[in-house]
């Protein structure tokens, strides 16, 4: 899902298997991608979209570059087994 405004682009890319969360790209103001990128969280930080992904049901997480569907369909192709 991507969500356009005047200020920001938002997205989550998610791909489940049954409940289990098996890779996860989003933008959110997550603030373990906040602490991961600046080292803490503090005002100038709150709220900033930090491009990450989540791995083995979003216990592990890493930064990311900005991410599109097209990389998204790419990532899959390369790392999924059909």
């Amino acid at each position: 899902m991507e969500l356009f405004s005047d200020a920001a682009r938002k997205y989550r890319y998610y791909v489940l298997r049954d409940d289990w969360v098996v890779a996860g790209f989003d933008n959110s103001p997550d603030p373990r991608a906040i602490r991961l990128k600046h080292g803490k969280i503090g005002l100038q930080y709150a709220g900033e979209l930090v491009p990450h992904l989540h791995l083995h049901n979003k216990t592990a997480l890493v930064l990311t570059d900005d991410f599109s569907f097209p990389l998204f369909i790419e990532w899959l192709q390369m790392n999924l087994q059909p």
